[in-house]
């Protein structure tokens, strides 16, 4: 009788991807290549979906949207040398957007040479200054251990990228039969010391005009229900940078508005009104929306971790630890105040809801602005995901486009990269396929990572991409004129987007007449399947309205 064979021992790449299991790992976002074919075969019989990717930049922001969405660690894969450096680009947006994502690249062996050092860069050290974590693992008897010290990186307040690269023959290694994985710990965020919240309701007694900001750091559930409750208890206006938006539901009453531009807007003018400002979950990663001045107005720092002190961020008390337990201490503790005087903000808020509907129904065509962003308002539900990429529709969009929940407007005001609002979108279409998603992107941010259409047709996704067209770089043409520069250099030609959609299996539709957006893109919502919808842009109204309007208006208040 034949004696069994022996239990094959599992390889590195197969601890790996149990390893990646054990932390929760539903998706990967690749492009693999010839060193990754141990990992790509661990995966088959995983429970781990492989998301295959068109570009590598495309997987990254996909991953880090995944991290910004659900709080996990959102996963990645490339191959050694220009797949590696393709993922630059989305690990700069992870770690200034504080969003959790892992990349791993693969690498040549490390033990024996078999190809000198053809592809050969050191992807350990590129990745430092982009990342909380970056490593080489070098046995792989120690694969559970970095992974778990990476994830924990990754997750841990501030998050951001974490980078592991597993080369070919580490992965085809066989590690100790006594090699286990390490459990995620249950590790909770401190409290703020109860005197530091004390002396925060005491300058808050103190104020004569106190406002609160919104920050990306806030755009948590619990952080929203606390500062629902503070803003309710207290009746302190309001108002969110561009990452904040959503936070409170911007129909709320004491809702200001959004801190879009750099300065000038209705909401800078409440601003420079404040003599205290109580900042939530706002970094100066984030594009500053005001700049501290030596003997101005006093800020409260309330967030995960303490603020790093810049010229134009220097918090004159900082409250340090669970943002939700923060802002609902001070909610239960600080209480109404009397002498707060609120009108001022009551009077910015009426000029902005004012300002706001002004043009929304203007008929011109090309389309202006106001009107692309109260038509897609109107056909979004209140739960509907947009995800802006990056141009002059983002400020359009921030301004004009009330949300009315935490992480239903998708924008990147850190790292501010074009190309991410396809893969953005994506993302969200996948993790929640009952809720109406459109990526609203520009035409030249559009076609950064457009090849991903595919990706998102292939993936069976319910998704409307608005392709806001200008046939130029847009933002960057209303800088050069306030600039006093000449139109040049920013001008091209692009392909028929319709035929461009239809030739991946995706629907195209063509606006010739404003009147047919909305219903164009009501169809395509209820319609599902991935459409793409062409929108010209008349963006003349960019100099009328913040260069000359906003100017004289403000002025006024």
């Amino acid at each position: 009788m034949a004696s069994e064979l022996p239990a094959r021992a599992q390889t590195g790449a197969e601890l790996f991807v149990k390893a990646l299991e054990n932390e929760g790992v539903r998706y990967i976002f690749a492009v693999p290549g010839e060193e990754n074919l141990d990992l790509l075969e661990a995966l088959r019989t995983s429970s781990i979906q492989l998301v295959l990717n068109r570009h590598e930049q495309a997987a990254g922001f996909m991953a880090a949207t995944y991290g910004r969405l659900t709080g996990r660690v959102g996963v990645c894969l490339s191959t050694l040398g220009p797949g590696a450096t393709n993922l630059v680009t989305a690990a700069a947006y992870a770690q200034l957007g504080g969003m959790p994502m892992m990349m791993i690249s693969g690498q040549k062996p490390i033990k024996s040479s078999k190809q000198g050092l053809f592809q050969i860069l050191d992807v350990v050290d590129l990745m430092r200054p982009l990342t909380k974590y970056t490593r080489q693992i070098s046995n792989a008897n120690t694969i559970p251990a970095k992974v778990r010290e990476a994830f924990r990186l990754a997750s841990e307040e501030r998050p951001g990228a974490v980078h592991l690269e597993l080369p070919e023959d580490i992965a085809s290694e066989h590690p100790e039969p006594d090699t286990h994985i390490f459990e995620p710990s249950d590790a909770r965020r401190p409290s703020a010391s109860e005197k530091s919240l004390e002396m925060a309701c005491d300058m808050l007694r103190k104020a004569r005009h106190p406002l609160i900001m919104i920050g990306a750091g806030a755009n948590r559930k619990r952080v929203s229900q606390a500062l629902i409750h503070l803003v309710n208890v207290t009746g302190i206006p309001f108002f969110t940078t561009q990452m904040g938006k959503g936070v409170v539901d911007e129909r709320h009453p004491r809702y200001l508005g959004n801190a879009a531009l750099s300065a000038g807007d209705f909401v800078h003018c409440a601003i420079d009104h404040a003599d205290l400002v109580i900042n939530v979950g706002h970094d100066v990663v984030e594009k500053p929306p005001f700049f501290m001045k030596a003997g101005g107005k006093q800020v409260i720092h309330v967030n995960f971790s303490g603020a790093d002190v810049d010229p134009v961020y220097f918090p004159q008390h900082e409250v340090v630890g669970d943002i939700a337990n923060s802002v609902e201490y001070m909610a239960e503790h600080c209480g109404h105040c009397a002498s707060h005087d609120f009108s001022w903000f009551m009077d910015v808020k009426a000029a902005v809801d004012r300002h706001l509907k002004d043009r929304s129904d203007d008929d011109r065509f090309p389309v202006i602005p106001q009107r692309i962003v109260s038509d897609v308002r109107r056909v979004m539900p209140e739960d509907g995901i947009i995800a802006l990429d990056n141009g002059m529709y983002k400020l359009w969009f921030a301004r004009n486009y009330p949300a009315y929940d935490n992480n239903t407007v998708l924008l990147d005001n850190a790292l501010a990269s074009m190309g991410a609002g396809l893969p953005s979108a994506m993302m969200s279409a996948m993790l929640y396929p009952h809720l109406k998603v459109m990526a609203v992107c520009g035409d030249g941010g559009f076609m950064m990572n457009s090849q991903e259409m595919e990706t998102a047709v292939r993936l069976n996704l319910n998704l409307v991409v608005l392709v806001i067209d200008d046939s130029a770089y847009g933002m960057i043409k209303w800088k050069q004129r306030q600039e006093g520069f000449e139109d040049f250099g920013l001008d091209y030609r692009n392909p028929d987007f319709v035929k461009y959609a239809e030739s991946y299996g995706a629907t195209g539709h063509r606006i010739a007449r404003t009147e047919d957006l909305r219903p164009t893109l009501e169809r395509a919502l209820a319609e599902g399947g991935v459409h793409l919808v062409d929108i010209p842009v008349d963006y003349s109204e960019n100099r009328r309205v913040f260069d000359e309007e906003l100017a004289d208006l403000t002025c006024r208040l």
